[in-house]
């Protein structure tokens, strides 16, 4: 399945009011749920997707949606809280702060998670779901790329 097609599911469920919509094409399955009002990709099968090339950035920051998916290969119920950009990651907003969160810290909507930097735009990630961080899966000043796992999060 193709990234335009799970798009175009997303905007179906979001628009026509149904809450759960579940697709099904040889071995792979996805399923679209709105919990709470958010919409949320659980792809229940391992599925490789070619990444998306990286989108030209205007001058002005962008609002910056966080891509939230179930991991397919742990058998847990922790949420995998994605890149939505290729950048450089920050915990925290200078060297001398305290960074964003901790492994242990419980987290709500709209509160900020990381920084991602890209073309010298500081872009604030911020979450949508409440919950716990279970573990930090990358280092501060590092390269990320597009759809990489940043964080696990166990839900509320």
């Amino acid at each position: 399945m193709e990234l335009k097609e799970i798009k175009e599911l997303i905007k179906l469920v979001s628009e026509a009011g149904v809450s759960e919509v579940e697709v099904e094409r040889g071995d792979f399955k996805i399923a679209i749920k709105k919990v709470d009002g958010r919409t949320m990709v659980v792809n229940q099968t391992p599925q490789y997707i070619a990444q998306a090339p990286a989108q030209v950035m205007s001058s002005a920051p962008a609002e910056v949606a966080v891509v939230i998916e179930t991991p397919a290969a742990s058998a847990s119920n922790f949420i995998t809280v994605k890149s939505p950009m290729i950048g450089t990651y920050y915990k925290s907003s200078s060297p001398d702060k305290a960074p964003f969160l901790q492994v242990g810290d419980e987290i709500k909507p709209g509160q900020v998670l990381c920084i991602i930097e890209a073309m010298k735009l500081f872009n604030e990630i911020e979450s949508e779901i409440s919950g716990r961080i279970v573990k930090i899966l990358v280092e501060n000043a590092s390269p990320v790329e597009y759809d990489q796992p940043l964080f696990w999060v166990e839900p509320k």
